[in-house]
């Protein structure tokens, strides 16, 4: 009796051991993330994260979306019917942006963009690159009430190069709506883009061709919603994404993107790789950045 008094004693005590590890949210292996913290729970609760995450699996489900292919055409209807007022953009190819506005309440406008076409691969669906970052700003268009500046949310076709372009060639072949959206919105205030944003490890430091001074209002804002931790104070190496031809217009821009993503253009980046998490906590910061921009 006293053997069996002593394993109960054991299981109470484990049981409620785990309840506060399930209450605190520090479960260390729950989700599949072994060793590894989950994006913070935001302290806020503005953003829809599960209504994000669930278009980013609709993208997914539809399978590769390489630029101009069937899907990708399909893709790119059904988000100009969630956007508000939402319309295409023509890009040379035969490629179409997407693009949805929020009016503001004073003169001028920042762009916010994520690219929806996928890299083509055989077999590669890109649930963290280009559907994560597509979920974030189409949730945010729908979201988001009379912000202080317009606010035009572009969903960039052709981000990827055409199959068999050589990685020295991207920067030529590559960006191809991006390029055509920076000449018609070269005015903006500033631009946001969302790229490798729905990975389960996630750790967004500043990349390095990232305005600095937009990118601690940034870092600010993340605070300010409880997940600082995903945005963490470092810089990356530089990356050549839908940023730079805003950059190189003069626009002050920011890549929101994990570029350590194990699955970068591989078959692995599908569902598993992604987080609901990591979508919530990236909207919730994006959120609260536009609000003050």
């Amino acid at each position: 009796m006293k053997l069996l008094g002593v394993v109960l004693a054991i299981q109470v005590t484990l049981a409620l051991a785990l309840v506060s590890l399930v209450a605190t949210d520090s479960l260390p292996f729950a989700d599949g993330e072994a060793e590894t913290p989950r994006s913070p729970r935001p302290t806020v609760d503005r953003f829809d994260g599960e209504a994000a995450f669930r278009l980013l699996r609709e993208q997914v489900e539809l399978g590769p979306r390489p630029a101009g292919s069937e899907a990708s055409r399909r893709l790119a209807e059904r988000l100009r019917g969630l956007l508000p007022r939402g319309r295409f953009q023509e890009v040379p190819g035969g490629l179409r942006n997407v693009i949805g506005t929020v009016p503001g309440r004073e003169p001028g406008f920042v762009v916010v963009g994520a690219h929806y076409d996928t890299k083509d691969i055989p077999g590669f669906v890109g649930a963290n690159d280009g559907a994560s970052g597509t979920a974030v700003v189409t949730e945010l268009a729908r979201t988001i009430r009379r912000p202080r500046h317009t606010i035009h949310f572009i969903l960039f076709d052709g981000e990827e190069s055409p199959r068999g372009t050589p990685d020295a060639d991207f920067a030529e072949e590559g960006l191809r709506g991006s390029k055509v959206a920076a000449r018609a919105f070269r005015d903006a205030r500033a631009m946001v883009l969302l790229d490798f944003v729905g990975d389960r490890r996630l750790s967004i430091p500043r990349e390095a061709y990232s305005r600095p001074g937009l990118w601690r209002r940034l870092r600010a804002a993340a605070k300010r919603v409880g997940a600082a931790r995903v945005f963490p104070p470092e810089t990356s190496a530089a990356v050549l994404d839908d940023h730079i031809p805003f950059l190189r217009r003069g626009v002050p821009a920011i890549d929101l993107i994990d570029f350590t993503f194990p699955c970068f253009h591989r078959p692995c980046d599908d569902l598993s790789a992604v987080s609901e998490r990591s979508v919530d906590a990236v909207g919730e910061t994006v959120y609260e950045l536009l609000r003050t921009l």
